[in-house]
Order: C-alpha cells, then structure tokens, then sequence
C-alpha cells in the first residue's frame, strides 16, 4: 500500500496559532513531541513504509515540510507540488497519478495531514480492512461512529452490507443543524465522514474520468509530460484552469463505487479550538489550561498562552488564545468563525494572518522584534552546524551583532568569525552568509535598513534547503 497525504492547508482555524504560512499540519499539538504532519507519517508505519508515502503541498510550504519530514523520515518521502490551490480532488488525482505511473495497480490511502487519531493497532486493521476491498474495485472511506451532534461534519448515511464491517454509501449528507445532527448521534445508520479514503489508483482515475471529466483531461496532460523534461511547464499551465473542487463533491457522492469502513479509533479533525479538549486533560472545573494562566472561578474555558500570562476570572465556555502578536477571545459556540476573522484581516492587508513573529526555518528561526520606517530589528537563532543561504539583497543593508556563540560570516569576498559583542556590516547588493560552526546556538540581533524591508528581497545563489 502506499499513501498521499493531503498537507496544502491554509491555517484558518487554529489562528492565532496557525497562519497561512505556518498552518495546523505544522503544529506540535498532541503529545507536543511531534507536529499532526509527523504524526501523520509516523502512525502509518509498518503498514505504509516511508519511501511509499507521498506528501502533496505547496511551494509557500517546501521548505516547512521537507524539514519536518527529514525528521521522521529521513528523506524517504516524496513531495508533490501543486502550482495553485484546487481543491482536494485535482490533489487526489494528481497524486494518483505520480502513483500509477510508478507503480500500476498501486493501491493508496488518501489522508488528511491534520487529524489526531488514537490507537495505532485499530487504524492499522482499518488501513488493511479497506486494502482488501479496494483491490476489488471499490473507493473506500472511513466512518466515524457519531459520539455527539456535531454540525460541523458531513455525514454518510449506511446502506446494504458489502462484507463484515463495510457497506454500501447509502448517501452523502451535508453538515446539518442541531436538530438533525442530534437524530443522526442516536441512529446507528449515521457516521461521521472522516475525509480518509483508500482506493487502487486507477480506481479513482477512472472515477474522474467518469465524472469530471476535464480534471481527467488535465491529468492525462500531466502524465504524458512525466519525465520528458516538460513536466514542470505542463502541470503549471494544466493546473491553472482545473476548476477547485473536493473529492466528495466531485467523486464519491456520485460514485455508485463508494463503500464505507465504520472505524472505533479516536478521532477529530481538530477544526475549531473547541477540539483542544479531545488532546488535552481537563481540571476540576472542565477547564483546559495550557501554558502560564491564573485561574479564578472559570469553568469549562480553554486558556493557550504562549509566552505573556493569561489571567482569567469567572468565565465559562470561552476560548482564550495568546500569542507574541494576536490574541483571541471567543465564545466556544462561536469558534468557528474564526475563519471568519483571518479573511478580515486578510482584506486588511495584515501580516498576522499571514506569519508569525517568531518564524522557524529549517537552519534555526528569527524573531521580528520591531518594525519602523526603513528599518527592521530581529533576532535570529542558528543551530549548531546550520547555515543560512549565500544571497544578496538589492533593497537593504543589515548590521549583524553577535550576542551567543560564534558566527562565520561570508561578506563579499571575505570570510572571517565574529564573536561575542562583536559586530559586521553587510552592505546593499553584497553576496554574504551566515553560518554557526559551533556546537551550541548561534544568536544575533540583525538590524536592517532600506526602503523595502519584505522576505522577497533575497537572491539566493546556494541553499542548503533547496529554496
């Protein structure tokens, strides 16, 4: 078997800890140890090896991606890059394409990157249950049995029985409102839709072919170019006119092929803050308190805090989130919108939808400490034996001020250390790096100065990280 990971999400419902940038498949929730992608990658093992899964994102999140991957991986999992976002179903066929060029018949489970599921064994015997049936020719998805109403998912209502333990999709139901969520929790015909599916590659190939018929258009396309050295040119222009639509709308609701596994593992998808609970114990009063927090009287609140403290009295059913430059304060029945305030801040044009302050990088990270006009203050951390990129950049200088460990800075033509209080100007239009060729971290305050001051001012003419 092998599988393709959805990972191109946007980051909407978790802000302020997610952006667009740095979205929830990113993040160290859960045990803490592992972000949900890794998570993802490591629970499928040894039913899928590393080598068999493909990871499908975007250019905005390579860099990200592949450094989380090495960690768990150790390189052994393909990246797919899609040119723009379409959509789950031009993803999932697109993946099922590299899959089927490289090995027919190839059998593939299709996951999200960002879902928390508990008992690897049970996710295991549903993985090899599903295998079974979609080397029969059917496109399989996992239901979960319903534990309360939720009108956030869709549903999938039960047919005739195919075997023990699986059955014909009966229907596809769209998220419904309380009333009928509630009367679906009670019925024993009734699962969540989990978004997971396993099926044989050519199988859902010949599904869009059936019933999307322009998107199998596109595909071939992309399929005839592999390996000519087009490839690249053909999946751009083929991707920019596939019209965005999900594998449920565009396949499995008309499919007459969908077959659904009812599964008893723990499960969310972790789509709103309300779902912080189903990681994280509760107190005595129904709280979850993560990070520095005062608790006076509060019940059935969710406190996050990053780095300031959270001081909270008397609330109830509330989420309150902090972060270095956003906070959120919100009733848990209104968590959803969310999403709702990232578009405002979208339309605003501001950067915290986009990024956080402190953003990670697969060398270290860097913090923005303060921005004004024609100027930029960070700190930058560079792990032990990393390096940063040999770039240049047209628009501003930067003044480098060593405050831990040692630097080994390229600067034009010279190379040569700089050490504790000590201090390297790199003009404008200058090729330089920056390296740690120590053993402990590397810490600077950079101060930049220029008249554009963004993150896309940077030519680069040799990357340890294939940037």
């Amino acid at each position: 078997m092998k599988a393709l990971i959805l990972a191109g999400g946007r980051g909407t419902r978790f802000w302020p800890l997610s952006r667009e940038l740095y979205p929830k498949q990113l993040l160290r929730l859960g045990d803490g140890k592992e972000t949900l992608l890794q998570q993802t990658v490591t629970r499928l093992s040894p039913v899928v090896k590393p080598g068999d899964i493909s990871v499908i994102t975007n250019n905005r999140l390579k860099v990200d991606v592949k450094s989380q991957l090495s960690e768990v991986s150790g390189g052994q999992t393909e990246i797919i890059l899609e040119p723009a976002p379409r959509n789950t179903a031009p993803a999932v066929g697109l993946g099922a394409v590299y899959m089927e060029h490289a090995r027919p018949g190839s059998v593939m489970a299709v996951l999200p990157s960002d879902h928390l599921i508990r008992e690897k064994d049970k996710f295991h015997a549903a993985l090899k249950k599903a295998e079974k049936l979609a080397k029969e020719g059917y496109l399989v998805v996992f239901g979960i049995k319903p534990d309360r109403p939720e009108t956030g998912y869709g549903y999938i209502k039960t047919g005739a029985p195919i075997t023990a333990g699986a059955f014909k999709v009966e229907q596809f139901v769209e998220k419904p409102d309380l009333k009928t969520a509630g009367e679906y929790a009670q019925s024993s015909r009734y699962l969540w839709n989990s978004g997971m599916f396993v099926w044989k590659a050519e199988s859902i190939l010949d599904e869009i072919k059936l019933h999307m018929p322009p998107l199998y258009k596109s595909l071939k396309k992309i399929w005839g170019a592999i390996g000519t050295g087009k490839e690249q040119a053909v999946l751009a222009g083929e991707f920019g006119k596939i019209t965005p639509l999900s594998i449920d709308y565009g396949v499995m609701e008309r499919s007459r092929k969908a077959v659904v596994v009812p599964v008893d593992f723990t499960w969310s998808d972790l789509g709103s803050w309300r779902a912080i609970e189903e990681i994280f114990q509760k107190d005595k009063g129904g709280n979850v308190v993560i990070g520095n927090v005062v608790n006076i009287g509060c019940r059935d609140t969710t406190f996050y805090a990053e780095e300031r403290l959270i001081a909270g009295i008397g609330l109830e059913g509330v989420v309150v989130v902090d972060t270095p430059d956003a906070t959120l304060v919100c009733r848990k029945e209104e968590a959803q919108k969310v999403k709702d305030v990232v578009s405002l801040l979208k339309e605003k044009g501001a950067e915290e939808y986009i990024i956080h302050k402190t953003v990670r990088r697969p060398w270290g990270s860097y913090t923005v400490m303060q921005t004004g006009p024609m100027y930029k203050i960070k700190r930058i951390e560079v792990n032990p034996g990393a390096k940063l990129s040999h770039q240049l950049h047209h628009h501003r200088s930067e003044h480098w001020i060593v405050v831990a460990g040692t630097a080994l800075v390229t600067n034009g033509e010279r190379r040569y250390n700089v050490h504790v209080n000590e201090s390297t100007f790199i003009p404008m239009s200058t090729k330089h790096r920056l390296e740690n060729p120590g053993k402990v971290s590397l810490q600077i305050i950079e101060v930049q100065n220029g008249e554009y001051l963004e993150e896309d001012d940077i030519v680069r003419f040799d990357d340890d990280y294939g940037r």
